[in-house]
Order: structure tokens, then C-alpha cells, then sequence
């Protein structure tokens, strides 16, 4: 029996390996990080964090960064709410050919759209602002948001729609008050993976945004200094952005393993 369980806990412990060592890593000087190889801190420190805490160039990226990935996830799910409900309930001409194309836009790299969007945003104002990345991201994300929930939606028995307007409900009273709850899984799983692009995603963030709106992840790159790559306080930085994550993942669990189960993520 013990046998059983030693290859799976082996495994999560493998997963887990570089989580660890990145906080151990963060409470360490640099000097101690490239000083040796050690399991735990020799000198315990808690100054990287500190730093983070005290420095707003360094606490405004992570309040940046949640700015533009919480606008864009609620504009790429609002958006895509009701395109994946046509693309589910209707047929109209070139209906599979626009699908194939909004898929299209999320296999393109992000790379190739950073200069038009860098010279629109500047022409317009809004160079340098959390709605730039919020908008550049929503280019990828409502595809994958409309591909997910167009799967929850094709799942939900029309009889359900035809239903709910013979007993009088208009279409929108429809949608947000019956529909939306029956797909609310499907929502939970493209909010998750909105937030989980939008959120790790560096190139257009960095090519957008210079100061006033620059993300945790740009600046984590502007840690040189004349004696090197302070180490200790880019993995504190790295430590604090795994923990967003962690509880966009904590609170759509469920919605996720729904997902997986549908056969749709």
C-alpha cells in the first residue's frame, strides 16, 4: 500500500522542488546565494521583502499589474459571453470560418503585435496605462474565452432557451438570470485562464507601460546593479506573484476540474 502512494508523492514533491527553492532563495542575501549551495538560509533574512514592501516602484508593480489583468478578464468574459452564445445557439453564414479566425488571433505570438499596438496607443493616449495592456490582451483572451464557453454553452439543451420564453422571460432576463447560472463553471474556467495569461504575459505589458503603469514583471527585470542581479530580492519579488495566482486557483478549483471533466480545457 505504501508502495502506492510513493510514485505520486515523489512526483508533487519534484513539482514543488523549484517553489521551495525560490523561497529559499528569498530569504537569503545575494552574497549567500552565490556564495555556496545550501538546503535553508545560513542567514536568515527578511530585507528583500522588506523592500518590496517600502519601495513604491517595486509595491506598484503588483498593484499595476492586478489593475490591468483584473479590466482585462472582466472585458475578455463580458465580450465573450455573448459571441460564444451565437457561435452555440445560431448558424449563419461563414459561422466556422469566423470561429477558426478568432482561434487564430490567440496562436499568433504577441511579439507581432507590439509596435501597432505601441503606435495606436501612443497616438490616443493611452501609452503608459493599465487599459493599454488591459485592451492588448483582450485580443488574445476573448478567443479563448469565446472557445471555452461556446463548449459550456453547446452542452446546455436549447429546450432550456425555448422554455424560458414561452414562460415570458425576455431574452437578457433569459441570460443573466437563468443561462449564465447553468454555465457558471464554464465562466469560472475562462475567468482562470484570462487572469493566468493576462497575468505571466511580459512582452506587451514591458512595451506598453514605462512608469506610472509598469507591471511587477517589467520590473523585475531592472534589478542590475554595478555589482550584479540582486538574486535575493528578485526571488522575493518572484515569491509574491505565485500568490495571485494561488487564489484565483483556490476560489475556481471546482470549476476547473469541471472543465477537464467536460473535455473542453
Amino acid at each position: 500500500m505504501r508502495a502506492r502512494y510513493l510514485v505520486p508523492t515523489v512526483y508533487i514533491l519534484f513539482l514543488l522542488l523549484p517553489i521551495y527553492w525560490l523561497l529559499n532563495m528569498s530569504f537569503k542575501t545575494t552574497n549567500e546565494i552565490l556564495g555556496g549551495f545550501t538546503l535553508w538560509p545560513q542567514q536568515f533574512t527578511v530585507a528583500n521583502y522588506a523592500v518590496i514592501f517600502t519601495d513604491p516602484t517595486w509595491y506598484m508593480g503588483y498593484v499595476n499589474s492586478l489593475q490591468y489583468v483584473v479590466i482585462n478578464t472582466v472585458l475578455s468574459v463580458s465580450v465573450a459571453l455573448p459571441a460564444a452564445y451565437a457561435f452555440s445557439r445560431y448558424r449563419f453564414l461563414g459561422d466556422k470560418h469566423l470561429f477558426f479566425w478568432l482561434l487564430t488571433n490567440r496562436m499568433a505570438p504577441p511579439a507581432v503585435f507590439a509596435l501597432p499596438f505601441l503606435q495606436l496607443y501612443s497616438a490616443v493616449g493611452l501609452f503608459d496605462t493599465p487599459w493599454a495592456v488591459a485592451l492588448a490582451h483582450t485580443l488574445f483572451n476573448i478567443p479563448l474565452a469565446v472557445w471555452i464557453l461556446e463548449g459550456f454553452m453547446s452542452g446546455v439543451p436549447k429546450e432550456l432557451d425555448e422554455t424560458a420564453y414561452i414562460d415570458g422571460y425576455s431574452f437578457w432576463r433569459f441570460f443573466l438570470k437563468i443561462f449564465i447560472p447553468t454555465i457558471a463553471a464554464g465562466i469560472g474556467v475562462a475567468c482562470f485562464f484570462c487572469f493566468m495569461f493576462s497575468w505571466v504575459e511580459l512582452l506587451l505589458a514591458k512595451t506598453l507601460t514605462s512608469v506610472s503603469a509598469k507591471p511587477i514583471a517589467a520590473t523585475m527585470t531592472r534589478t542590475a546593479s554595478t555589482s550584479g542581479y540582486e538574486l535575493g530580492l528578485l526571488a522575493a519579488a518572484g515569491s509574491l506573484t505565485i500568490i495571485p495566482g494561488a487564489f484565483v486557483i483556490y476560489f475556481v478549483r471546482n470549476y476547473i476540474a469541471k472543465g477537464f471533466a467536460l473535455g473542453r480545457v
